[in-house]
Formats: C-alpha cells, sequence, structure tokens
C-alpha cells in the first residue's frame, strides 16, 4: 500500500512539472549553453579554443568546500569576490572550467548539490 501511494504521489508530482527528488536536469541549474563545448572541454574556433570558465557560490563551510574540492579538482575559492553570481556573507565564490577530463559530469554533479542555487559563465569582461 505505501508504495503504491508513493507512486501515485511521485506520478502526481511529474504531471505538475516538479522532478523528483534528486533527478536534477543539468537545464535546471547550468545557465549557459553546453552545445559548443567540445568533449575536450573547449570551445571556439580551431585557432582559438578556450576552456569555458564558471562560477556559482556555495556555504562558506568547510565541509561543503571539501565537498566542492572532491567533485572539481579545478576549482579556486574567493571569499572576497562578488562575481556575477553575487556571492554574499557567509558564503564562498567557486570559479571552475571545463578543460578536465570529465567536465560534463563534474557539472552534473556539482548542480545536484542542494546548496549550489545556479552555475553561471564566467567570462571576465
Amino acid at each position: 500500500m505505501k508504495t503504491s501511494i508513493r507512486l501515485w504521489l511521485g506520478g502526481a508530482l511529474l504531471a505538475l512539472g516538479f522532478a523528483a527528488p534528486g533527478c536534477v536536469s543539468l537545464d535546471d541549474k547550468v545557465r549557459f549553453s553546453l552545445a559548443a563545448i567540445r568533449p575536450d572541454g573547449l570551445s571556439g574556433p580551431a585557432d582559438g579554443l578556450v576552456a569555458v570558465d564558471y562560477e556559482f557560490c556555495v556555504p562558506a563551510a568547510a565541509a561543503v568546500l571539501a565537498e566542492v574540492r572532491a567533485i572539481d579538482p579545478t576549482v579556486r575559492i574567493s571569499l572576497v569576490s562578488r562575481g556575477r553570481s553575487g556571492r554574499r556573507e557567509g558564503q564562498a565564490l567557486c570559479l571552475g572550467h571545463t578543460h578536465q577530463p570529465g567536465w560534463r559530469e563534474i557539472l552534473h554533479r556539482l548542480a545536484s548539490l542542494p546548496y549550489i542555487a545556479e552555475i553561471r559563465r564566467c567570462d571576465w569582461e
């Protein structure tokens, strides 16, 4: 009985447009297109390929920062800069890039973390 109720509720939530917990699409949180990024994490013309830099904010807690670093070894952390993501007091601005093995899976794992609201492209303007 409990299983059938859970299945019914899960179906109702999906029908209303709510994703099941833990089912995060990259499109839900990643605020830039991944279409032009090659499998090696580079983008642009053949004579001007570059990595795509991205940023996001997380709570500035040691355990959170360790989890983020374990997922994305390229990440650099700032407790001062606001970035485009608008880091607030008590948060850390995290900056990473796509030029690494498994970059798409890394972005998916980051996007699945409940404390990351969005991941934005960082254009260094």
